[in-house]
């Protein structure tokens, strides 16, 4: 088994307590010895048939067997690179045949449906916990660039572009997960419904797994499943991406179905401070928004529960301060440093990377007060220039979203030949709620200049989203260039 100190908490887990419930899935409870014996099958067929130091991919979903599967990796020392089996059958199939890895693991369906059998690749279909993986051995191993110390290639959301992967080091996610060894199963049961494909899955599970605290995995978010979750195991913190959380706060649930929880955390995409006043309001729990990015490793500022009660009535809006040893600041494009809120582009050296790490530079505008609260102001790179004029899409889609019908809305640019550029919208309407293109433009009229107006609002059924929650820009903008351009 591997020396890195993460590796060495999950074994210690596993080991603390075997016959205690370590994960229910579907409404059935998985021991820390069942995860535990399937976790190390996979570390040595992954070591058999990868070398000492594998680079493994993962079709990754939220079930037990792949859950067991990344632990396993992690186990040998290896790394576990992820592979979204919804982006896509062609993209997929693609993103496999480019990667051309060793190991392979995922559940009979996606290996059949995404896999084309390659003689350097030995492929490990999982089924259950308690079942050996039926193994089809390559005739010759493929032999990719080894990546010592990466624990996990993870592929960003690909938001605004295609996504990309981004390595992050055993130690830069035993510092965000690994705190004093436990003696004993922690009390209390959290619930997982972020996607192991995305950080915020990674981040969750290795936290409860570091903590020996036993959880329920959602395969995804679905609010009857996850209220159902929450009235059962009774957590008291709980996280939800801004879209789920607009779910939750415009669903039936009342007060009493969310009752022991005592804070929300939310990240990933911006929230407005209306929605977060709005949710507190209902159900009385304070929400704490944070932000973080995948190339951080995780997060790096956010709210804690007494900040929020001491400050949010004054900083409302703001993601919080620098956390787990994170700095922050803020630049001008020449990157000179700026003062108390003056707007510029964010700038961040992560805990997670260690001494000597130096300024990453983010496509953030943001400012910092001079109590070091964060304000993200909108991305720069995502700036409409209107005929001169700069539209920031996170202030439209606010706007949007303060409408009684509205569930969620993105906004971008799309080219204009007289403009350069001007804004439109795609919106999603609450259950059961209706309204009209021209209704909701009369609505950002009375609050918006009039330069930062969707030239188009179109109403779908649903958003198109990345894994984590976020708009998926790409399908938006193919989405608007069938459509006419107004030039409005």
């Amino acid at each position: 088994m591997s020396a890195h100190r993460l590796s060495r908490r999950i074994a210690h887990v596993l080991d603390l307590r075997p016959e205690a419930d370590a994960v229910e899935y579907d409404g059935r409870w998985s021991s820390w010895a069942q995860l535990g014996d399937a976790a190390r099958r996979v570390a040595e067929l992954t070591t058999r048939y990868g070398g000492d130091t594998p680079q493994v991919g993962i079709l990754l979903r939220n079930r037990p067997p792949q859950l067991a599967a990344l632990l396993g990796v992690l186990l040998a020392g290896g790394t576990v690179v992820v592979i979204n089996p919804s982006r896509g059958d062609d993209r997929t199939r693609a993103d496999i045949a480019d990667l051309a890895l060793p190991v392979l693991i995922g559940d009979r369906d996606d290996l059949d449906a995404l896999v084309t059998p390659a003689p350097t690749t030995t492929l490990l279909c999982l089924r259950t916990l308690a079942e050996d993986a039926v193994v089809d051995v390559a005739a010759r191993g493929a032999v990719p660039q080894p990546r010592p110390g990466v624990a996990v290639r993870m592929l960003t959301s690909g938001t605004t572009g295609p996504p990309k992967r981004i390595d992050l080091t055993y130690d830069m996610l035993a510092h965000s997960v690994v705190g004093s060894e436990p003696a004993e199963p922690r009390h209390g049961i959290a619930i997982v419904n972020a996607p192991l494909v995305h950080i915020g899955g990674v981040f969750r599970v290795l936290q409860c797994v570091a903590e020996a605290r036993s959880f329920a995995l959602l395969e995804r978010f679905e609010l009857r499943a996850w209220a159902d979750a929450v009235r059962r195991h009774r957590p008291r913190a709980v996280s939800l991406v801004p879209a789920a959380l607009r779910t939750v706060l415009h669903s039936d649930l009342t007060r009493a179905d969310l009752s022991s929880i005592r804070a929300v955390t939310s990240g990933t995409a911006p929230l407005s401070a209306d929605d977060a006043d709005a949710f507190t309001e209902k159900f009385g729990i304070p929400v704490l928004t944070s932000y973080a990015a995948t190339e951080f490793g995780g997060g790096v500022a956010g709210w804690t529960l007494a900040d929020h009660q001491r400050h949010w009535r004054a900083k409302r809006g703001s993601v919080g301060r620098a956390s787990g040893g994170a700095r922050l600041r803020v630049v001008d494009e020449d990157g000179t440093p700026l003062g108390p809120d003056e707007p510029g582009l964010l700038e961040v050296i992560p805990g997670q990377l260690g001494p000597g790490a130096g300024w990453l530079r983010t496509t953030d505008l943001a400012r910092i007060d001079a109590d070091g609260f964060l304000w993200i102001l909108g991305r720069a790179d995502q700036a409409i220039i209107r005929g001169g004029f700069k539209v920031m899409p996170d202030d439209v889609r606010t706007a949007l979203e303060a409408h009684p019908a509205v569930r969620g809305a993105t906004v971008i640019g799309r080219p204009d030949e007289r403009l350069g550029e001007t804004p439109v919208a795609m919106v999603e309407l609450r259950d059961g709620a209706t309204a009209e293109a021209d209704e909701l433009t009369g609505f950002l009229r009375a609050r918006l200049a009039r330069y930062e107006v969707p030239t188009e609002i179109a109403i779908v059924g649903a958003i198109p989203r990345t894994p984590s929650g976020k708009a998926d820009l790409g399908a938006v903008r193919r989405f608007f260039a069938t459509a006419p351009v107004d030039h409005g």
